[in-house]
């Protein structure tokens, strides 16, 4: 029989990656009881509306802190092939690999030819016998046939499907959100204004509703802050900063192969559309050398992103982040220098988001217990918050029942590390 002082509230302050895979993990542990445990996601704006919804979705066995990604990565291929994964949110195994090439000028709007003066944007026939000799040469794997034999200068591999795999972030914040719903937990839209303490212990949470603009506050017996960026906003002695990265997705002009590639381009005198490509090659004191990251999803979409700027400060909440346009160009336009499929296809989606970073001696993320009794942080997971999503979850879930985290050895993630 259920015993009244076993009740415990807890409240989950944001909705993305993190803090929906740990309503996930919290209504699946052996302890959860839904009619004493009461599970309230609270985020601002709409779940997966910051970096979850716009990320690229890698996962590596390579990644880091090696204390949580083999975790992490054994329960995303677990979480697939319970719910469905591959259908349900893009879940597959690939290949990955370093790729280094030397871009082609574009050819612009006017005509008029960006570098050489020679209009280098004519399709390359990469199936033709030469120019698979000249990619076989560079080490290029058979498949991987979407890059212009032209450009490639070399090929290392970084992973295997043994190693590798990727989710499409939106869709797999999505579904453990909606996961954790069928079991219980309940989503409410409202900004956090205030964590309340009695005795250095957690005692509610106030939040301005998104609806109504009211004030609520309801009460807590566990907090779990999980904002991303916007963690030191509601904890002001937490070390995390905000990182702007912009991304884009497009439809190739064809099918391509499943692979994730971290680019090394080197690119042509005054090359690009926009005035950000040649300051970013003034940026990089002259080596007229990008690095965009490009990985290929399934249902023929291919997303990629660039470097990283802290141009403008984190607003307020997520969908007020502001979109460069001619940053997104530039990855367009880089990808488009090394690839026809790129080149000709069609760009779907243009936009920004803030990756979390944690600053200081400590490196992220932070994940666990804070010294206030009940509030527990997991935040600062940078650009692997999506491949750490579910350890994260899973082992947060286990502080909330358990005390402690069970299922892997997390002392160097411990935020009472870091916070001043």
């Amino acid at each position: 029989m259920p015993v009244e002082g076993d009740r415990r509230e807890i409240v989950i302050i944001g909705g993305g990656i993190i803090g929906c895979t740990t309503a996930y993990f919290l209504t699946r542990h052996p302890s959860y009881n839904p009619s004493l445990h009461k599970i309230t996601i609270l985020e601002a704006t709409k779940i997966a509306g910051g970096a979850s919804g716009k990320a690229g979705g890698l996962l590596a066995l390579w990644a880091y802190p090696s204390s949580i990604v083999p975790l992490s990565y054994r329960l995303h291929a677990q979480l697939a092939k319970e719910h469905g994964g591959a259908e349900r949110w893009g879940y597959r195994q690939i290949h990955c690999g370093q790729l280094e090439a030397k871009g082609r000028a574009l050819q612009t709007a006017n005509g008029k030819i960006n570098g050489n003066g020679k209009d280098d944007s004519v399709s390359l026939q990469k199936r033709s016998k030469e120019a698979i000799g000249t990619l076989r040469a560079a080490g290029i794997p058979k498949d991987l046939d979407w890059f212009s034999a032209e450009s490639v200068k070399g090929y290392d591999e970084m992973g295997d499907p043994d190693t590798t795999a990727q989710v499409h972030p939106y869709q797999f914040t999505m579904s453990m959100a909606q996961l954790a719903e069928e079991k219980g937990a309940k989503v409410i839209l409202g900004s956090v204004k205030d964590i309340n303490y009695a005795s250095n212990a957690v005692k509610s949470v106030t939040y301005k509703s998104k609806e109504t603009f009211e004030s609520h506050t309801i009460p807590a017996t566990d907090v779990i802050l999980s904002a991303g960026p916007w963690t030191s906003t509601i904890y002001p002695t937490a070390p995390i900063s905000a990182l702007r990265a912009h991304s884009v997705t497009i439809r190739p002009s064809r099918p391509v192969s499943a692979y994730a590639i971290f680019t090394e381009i080197s690119l042509p005198a005054n090359f690009g559309k926009t005035n950000e490509s040649i300051k970013a090659q003034r940026r990089n004191g002259g080596t007229k050398t990008v690095t965009p990251e490009i990985y290929a999803r399934p249902n023929n979409e291919v997303y990629a992103c660039g470097e990283g700027d802290t141009y403008i400060s984190l607003p307020t909440t997520s969908d007020l982040v502001q979109v460069d346009e001619s940053r997104c160009q530039d990855v367009v336009d880089y990808i488009a220098s090394i690839s026809d499929e790129m080149r000709d296809g069609e760009v779907t989606a243009r936009q920004a988001c803030y990756l979390p970073e944690v600053h200081g001696a400590v490196k992220g993320p932070l994940v666990g217990e804070t010294g206030v009794k009940g509030l527990l942080m997991a935040a600062g997971h940078s650009c692997w918050g999506i491949q750490n999503s579910a350890g994260t979850g899973k082992v947060i879930s286990e502080f909330v029942f358990d005390g402690k985290a069970q299922s892997a050895s997390i002392g160097g993630l411990d935020p009472r590390k870091a916070l001043r």
